[in-house]
């Protein structure tokens, strides 16, 4: 499948100056977009010396320093539009899901999501008050702007006290959530469905290290290929639809969860540069290169 009126186009690969390359997971997709037609390159998105209207489109990829500097990086995503480069995920549903009160938004339109106590920044409530009032044992507290568990802490109870300061040193730099401790996530493991294009795809199953919480792999953690319920793929499909809804349909989706109860509860939304797992499917290189090469002859 080639691109109509067009030799070779070019489609960078948004990273970051610490991944300066294609990941060794995407390096699938650029292969089923070479076979296409296409040429594949990785773009350093804060780089100053590039000319990003050389490119056919821009896939956000392994740009995991984005949290570090998100107004800069959002800055980048609206240049890229006012020049009419291609974006992908569309700016809308980035700029939405850059910020974890997306999962307000979300609850707000019925999609069952974790339990979340929203902090505002320089909020004077303590941790212990918080807990207390919501009456949860233990918690995960986390930055609404956020990636790859980056300071995202666990605390029980007893612990609330002597963890105040690292609270209070969170708060002040932006708002902060927490939720309570999903016990699920040690137990049964936390549910990661990919979908492209908007279309389901395939699964994987992640659990934490025995002694940690956090189911990244840089954290130690593990994934498996596995099949969730029907249900569980439909309440994620929801979950992504709602997300969508007058935002653009994505080219890819992670929608990261736990059954709890019988019910998929909606933990991350993640749009803007996650692990798509291509390697746990044969066939997923291939349905995303489609859904890209789709999204592009559409313009």
């Amino acid at each position: 499948m080639r691109l109509p009126g067009s030799t070779d186009p070019i489609v960078a690969f948004a990273t970051s100056a610490t991944v300066a390359d294609v990941t060794d997971d995407d390096r699938l997709l650029a292969r089923e977009l070479e076979a296409a037609g296409m040429r594949v390159e990785p773009a350093v998105w804060d780089s100053p010396a590039l000319e990003w209207k050389r490119y056919a489109a821009v896939v956000v990829r392994s740009t995991w320093d984005y949290h570090l500097r998100h107004d800069v990086f959002m800055a980048w995503v609206g240049h890229l539009e006012h020049i009419g480069v291609p974006v992908l995920n569309p700016p809308r549903l980035m700029r939405w899901n850059a910020d974890k009160h997306y999962l307000m938004d979300l609850a707000a339109h019925g999609v069952p999501v974790v339990p979340t106590r929203w902090v505002r920044q320089h909020d004077a409530a303590p941790l212990a008050q918080i807990m207390e009032e919501a009456h949860w044992e233990h918690v995960v507290v986390k930055p609404a702007v956020s990636a790859s568990a980056h300071r995202t802490w666990r605390a029980s109870v007893s612990e609330a006290p002597l963890l105040e300061e690292n609270f209070r040193a969170l708060v002040a730099t932006g708002s902060a959530l927490v939720q309570p401790f999903v016990e699920a996530v040690t137990t049964d493991g936390e549910w990661s469905l990919l979908f492209y294009g908007g279309t389901y795809s395939h699964s994987v199953l992640k659990r934490p290290r025995h002694d940690d919480f956090r189911v990244q792999r840089e954290h130690g953690g593990t994934s498996a290929p596995s099949e969730p319920s029907l249900d569980v793929v439909d309440d994620a499909r929801l979950a992504l639809r709602t997300a969508e809804r007058a935002r653009g349909v994505s080219l890819y989706a992670r929608v990261d969860g736990c059954v709890l109860d019988g019910r998929f509860v909606l933990m991350e939304l993640e749009l803007i540069e996650p692990d798509l797992f291509l390697r746990s499917h044969p066939e997923a290189p291939g349905r995303l290169a489609r859904s890209l090469l789709s999204m592009l002859h559409r313009g």
